[in-house]
């Protein structure tokens, strides 16, 4: 016995009934064509490919040093009422990492620790800050790195914006001080 398929009576059904094999394939291909920066952005965020996109190099702040990379080679992104922010990573030196309490990171030079800007999260192979991108900063800039040790030391090291970021630095000339 066999059943006849009735074919749907409104044009809208006719023609589902004749594409739905078609969709289908391309509910599978669709997601496929993402694959490949999907597997490059999990490789960046378990340290498989490195600190970041963009590393800076290490940078020596006082008797101890640390690593320094950019999370994305890029201007930096609106993030809501926070601002413009950039991701940068860091890892501290291994004789180093029993020894610094916490790392922070300013563009400009902080005042005081109670201003010395984003601190570092993580652990210390690899540590992230979000550096909030003050509206007025000028295209040259210094970004700051401020460590605090466990028996109350401090030391500070700078690097020029454009050797950090250039990227960032591009951005700041595109908008030409605007806020």
């Amino acid at each position: 016995m066999s059943k006849a398929v009735a074919m749907p009576s409104t044009p809208l059904g006719r023609l589902w009934h004749k594409w739905r094999f078609h969709v289908n394939i391309l509910l599978v291909i669709i997601p496929l064509a993402f694959m490949p920066k999907y597997f490059k952005d999990v490789s960046l965020f378990r340290g498989e490919s490195g600190l970041g996109e963009r590393e800076i190099g290490e940078v020596q702040v006082g008797p101890w040093s640390l690593r320094l990379a950019e999370l994305r080679e890029e201007g930096p992104r609106l993030e809501g009422p926070a601002g413009y922010m950039k991701s940068f990573n860091a890892a501290l030196c291994a004789t180093c990492i029993d020894q610094v309490k916490a790392t922070y990171l300013r563009i400009g030079k902080p005042r005081s620790l109670r201003a010395a800007g984003a601190i570092f999260f993580g652990s210390p192979y690899r540590m992230g800050a979000s550096l909030p991108i003050p509206p007025r900063t000028r295209a040259g800039a210094e970004l700051w790195i401020t460590m605090e040790g466990w028996d109350g030391s401090l030391h500070q090291a700078s690097i020029p914006l454009a050797q950090a970021s250039p990227a960032t630095q591009a951005w700041l000339n595109q908008r030409g001080g605007k806020p």
